[in-house]
């Protein structure tokens, strides 16, 4: 029997859910992860892509990137364990973490997984010993201090040392599909992503001509941009610099993509509660049940800022959001304009899907935000789990 559309951007069926799942509460909407991956897919016609479990690893987000068609983009054993017991096919799954524990790769061959990262002598080793059993992509850095999050600072080997990535691979006997980058996470504009290409299609043309393996992949990694407090540029507009970069690939050449906070982000809404108040320095601080130490978290791992809101009408005053803990540093956000708060009422924060609760802590033993999924089957739309 179908139920009616839940829309957790409504106050009413945010409400239903807090008394129904208590506080605090992620309210993710399966409906809004497969809007998300539409865009991205029309945005980057002919790309697979492979959703990053790393910024909300939870089993409804994975089978609705499934049930789309996509594929997934795995970097622990305990993701690659999330999806083997979801039972979805490894080989619509990569393993992308370029420094890996031999367990790692160990665990991921048995559940069926053979493609995988490095990007430095030593690890390029480590699969020696699984030669014929698995395949490499190897990854390129790009540095790009426009992002948000510079990813190509911790991972990744120079241009000018890729090809001697693949010699070496190629002297041990492992298979090389192609290189991978990723040029940093909400990132400003698509330079960066467009200057990684091209340097990619001469790698890919130089190791052709080498004869060092396959040679037809080229993952492109993710760090699309959304909306935070500020606007990012339509997904459409920033991609067309990308398309117009791809073109230039061989028709041979596989591309992919890895795509997190894009899915993830837009999809999912947290609610606190206010759990009591105080009045200092002329303004009312506000403390909820949930903070920086749990999905709030974000804000420091991942340097965003949520857009927060009060399901409550009235004059707008200066007020201050602290979290539930002893802890001094645990402030949401200062100077926020909100109406006069009592203990019961919610505070909602938006775009809240991509590194939150799982970077959450239970700190203080406050527990994570409880996650609750919505609308999870596209013919069965108010679905919750």
């Amino acid at each position: 029997m179908a139920h009616p559309p839940i829309d957790p951007f409504q106050s009413a069926h945010i409400r239903r859910l807090v008394a129904e799942f208590g506080s605090p509460l992620l309210i993710l909407d399966c409906a809004r992860v497969r809007a998300q991956y539409r865009k991205l897919r029309k945005a980057l016609p002919g790309v697979d892509l492979h959703y990053a479990l790393k910024p909300l690893p939870h089993p409804a987000i994975v089978r609705t990137i499934s049930a789309e068609g996509g594929w997934l983009d795995l970097a622990t054993s305990g993701e690659v364990q999330l999806v083997a017991a979801l039972q979805l096919d490894p080989e619509r799954c990569i393993h992308t973490h370029p420094i890996k524990r031999d367990s790692d790769i160990r665990n991921a061959l048995a559940f069926g997984v053979g493609t995988f990262v490095a990007d430095n002598p030593d690890e390029v080793r480590k699969f020696s010993a699984y030669a014929g059993k698995a395949e490499l992509l190897l990854r390129v850095s790009f540095r790009s201090p426009g992002a948000v999050c510079d990813l190509s600072r911790k991972f990744g080997c120079d241009p000018e040392d890729a090809l001697v990535l693949a010699r070496q691979a190629a002297g041990l006997g492992i298979g090389v599909r192609g290189f991978s980058f990723h040029v940093g996470s909400q990132a400003a504009d698509a330079l960066k992503h467009v200057e990684a290409i091209e340097a990619c299609v001469r790698l890919l043309a130089g190791a052709r001509r080498e004869r060092l393996g396959a040679f037809d992949t080229l993952d492109i990694g993710g760090g699309f941009p959304i909306d935070y407090a500020q606007r990012a540029p339509d997904i459409g507009r920033f991609c067309a610099p990308i398309r117009k970069a791809l073109a230039r690939l061989p028709a041979r050449v596989r591309v992919i993509a890895e795509p997190g906070r894009y899915i993830a982000g837009p999809a999912a809404i947290n609610v606190a509660t206010v759990m009591g108040r105080a009045r200092r320095e002329g303004h009312w601080w506000y403390y909820l049940d949930d903070g920086l130490y749990g999905s709030y978290s974000g804000q420091l791992y991942d340097h965003a800022r949520y857009p927060v809101e009060a399901l409550r009408s009235g004059p707008l005053l200066p007020a201050v959001l602290a979290g539930p803990t002893c802890d001094s540093i645990d402030v949401i956000a200062e100077n926020l304009m909100l109406p006069e708060l009592r203990a019961g009422d919610l505070i909602v924060g938006r775009a809240m899907g991509a590194y939150t609760v799982a970077s959450a802590s239970e700190f203080n033993f406050f527990p994570k935000a409880t996650v609750v999924a919505v609308n999870r089957h596209a013919g069965d739309a108010g679905g919750v789990e």
